[in-house]
């Protein structure tokens, strides 16, 4: 299936539009990312979409939970009870994460890369098995979370050696501003930016604001599309991409370390974030709290995460959505079951 969130008229745009569209696509941060831009300076926007991509793939490569990184090896050092000096960028995705997770209630957590371990999604690909009961209980009798993390300057340790940072829920939205700020520098005003599902927009397309798509989590195409202004980002979390299934149960990866299993009561969260410097960070790192809170609790979380602008889609297809958001969607066809709320 496709991207959580959609581009939408890519090449009718390109074929149709007075302003020439240059899009490329990569794969890195273990999805695909796609970067979409009008410029009529042809070079230009080569040069803007090579230079976002090769900050993408830095970051990437520094961040790596599995592979050698920078993380990984802090995330030794941490196993072996050692402090560890990283780099000033570290130490301070490490801080804005740690306060991203308190007021998600650490349902968001970056510290539980063991479980996500266990649960065999540090993998480009997914084996059909579920991990041990009791490796499971030995996990949350640890308790790991980035709470425990410490800071000093540069200097890195945990109180707590379960402790292992993971930063596949939040690096694509750190990585969407990034990308933003550079296609600025570059002298590009107009262009859409699409990391797996995550989605930023700058300006709009021949005066035209931008439209996206939301995915349906259990069909194909669209659920409905949304348009963009600039500065604003959209991020969903679903349960359609990176899971396995055992006797017809989907496991899906977003872990409730509560429980130390996969929610299982929310299909996808989407989040709509106003402009801001951080618009991109947060529509990664907001909808997956929310998505993991619960039927009880996430329409608290999401007003103690400032977010207005979300649709849920339960366990049973069932949809609730802000009336902020329900104003400015544009469903396809006409979905059974909504309930908006305030």
């Amino acid at each position: 299936m496709r991207t959580v969130l959609i581009l939408l008229f890519a090449a009718v745009l390109a074929a149709c539009g007075r302003t020439p569209l240059q899009e490329q696509q990569a794969y890195v941060f273990g999805t695909r990312v796609e970067v979409v831009i009008v410029s009529a300076e042809a070079e230009q926007g080569r040069q803007a979409i090579a230079a976002v991509l090769r900050e993408f793939d830095r970051m990437h490569r520094a961040y790596h939970a599995w592979q050698p990184s920078e993380l990984s090896a802090l995330n030794e050092a941490i196993a072996a009870g050692q402090p560890h000096t990283v780099s000033p960028e570290l130490a301070e995705l490490i801080r804005d994460a740690q306060q991203l997770s308190a007021q998600g209630d650490y349902l968001f957590d970056p510290g539980i890369g063991q479980l996500i371990r266990l649960w065999g999604f540090q993998a480009d690909e997914f084996k059909a098995e579920l991990p041990p009961p009791a490796e499971i209980a030995a996990w949350l009798a640890k308790k790991p979370s980035l709470a425990d993390i410490v800071i000093d300057g540069t200097t890195v340790s945990s109180r707590n050696r379960a402790v292992a940072l993971d930063f596949g829920g939040y690096l694509k939205g750190v990585a969407l501003d990034r990308a933003a700020a550079i296609l600025r520098q570059q002298g590009i005003r107009n262009a859409l930016i699409n990391i797996g599902g995550n989605v930023m927009a700058l300006g709009s397309r021949e005066d035209r604001p931008w439209r996206v798509g939301i995915q349906h989590p259990r069909q194909p195409g669209p659920l409905a599309t949304v348009q963009l202004a600039d500065g604003e980002a959209i991020g969903t979390s679903g349960d359609y991409q990176r899971y396995f299934e055992v006797d017809d149960k989907r496991y899906a990866h977003l872990l409730d370390p509560r429980s130390g299993y996969p929610a299982d009561h929310t299909q996808a969260v989407t989040v709509l974030i106003p402009a801001g410097p951080r618009a991109g960070t947060l529509s990664d790192a907001v909808s997956k709290p929310i998505f993991i809170a619960g039927p009880e609790q996430w329409r608290e979380l999401a007003a103690k995460m400032g977010a207005a602008q979300v649709l849920r889609i339960d366990g049973s297809g069932r949809i609730f959505i802000t009336e902020a958001l329900k104003k400015r969607l544009e469903f396809i066809g006409k979905p059974a079951d909504i309930s908006v709320l305030p």
